[in-house]
């Protein structure tokens, strides 16, 4: 409500002021906000390259040298840089084990380690572990013991079976538990898992 002494401007309604106002103000900072994003993009692309460093790895049998960032994590190397595809992604934070691979016959979570971490070390993901056509020995006790559902856990799994035996872990169901306990199944796939195991151990 206008009051007696209070003038409204002809044809100028609150609303269109702020329209013009808003207006106004876009055309102001574009070419500024252009600058930047370009000056960003310029910044990140040389920052990127001088950020690159080489990184030398035996990867399932063959030497690979890579350039990488070195915030790139092993599985995202293994995944987007070389595509072994077969080490999964999960939940990225080292809690259900599905990128598990071996790094110098241990187990480890991939997405937990930088790659340059791993500089001289050998790998070995799920795809090096047959020998061509041939089946590792725990890839064919998963079939037949149905210790998988949906797969996406089931590389994962494998590493960790595979060591879980080379360990000396398979002696009983309750080691079995234990260490495999990092690995998750959202299946459910569990005692097929765990027989798969004792298939190999025994």
């Amino acid at each position: 409500m206008i009051k007696s002494d209070e003038k409204e401007l002809p044809h100028c309604s609150r609303r269109n002021f702020l329209k013009q106002s808003a207006a106004l103000t876009a055309v102001a900072i574009i070419p500024a906000t252009i600058d930047t994003a370009a000056k960003n993009r310029l910044d990140e692309k040389y920052a990127y390259q001088l950020e690159l460093m080489p990184v030398s790895l035996e990867i399932n049998g063959v030497q690979k040298n890579v350039q990488v960032d070195p915030r790139t994590t092993l599985l995202d190397l293994l995944r987007e840089n070389l595509h072994l595809t077969g080490t999964k992604k999960g939940c990225d934070h080292g809690q259900c084990g599905a990128c598990t691979v071996h790094v110098n016959g241990q187990r480890i979570n991939s997405c937990l380690t930088l790659a340059v971490m791993q500089n001289g070390n050998k790998i070995t993901t799920i795809e090096g572990l047959a020998n061509g056509d041939q089946l590792h020995p725990m890839q064919k006790a998963f079939i037949k013991c149905d210790g998988f559902q949906c797969g996406y856990c089931t590389p994962g799994q494998i590493m960790s079976a595979v060591a879980c035996v080379a360990e000396g872990h398979a002696t009983n169901d309750e080691q079995i538990k234990e260490f495999m306990s990092g690995n998750l199944c959202r299946c459910g796939a569990y005692n097929g898992i765990a027989n798969a195991i004792k298939e190999i151990a025994k």
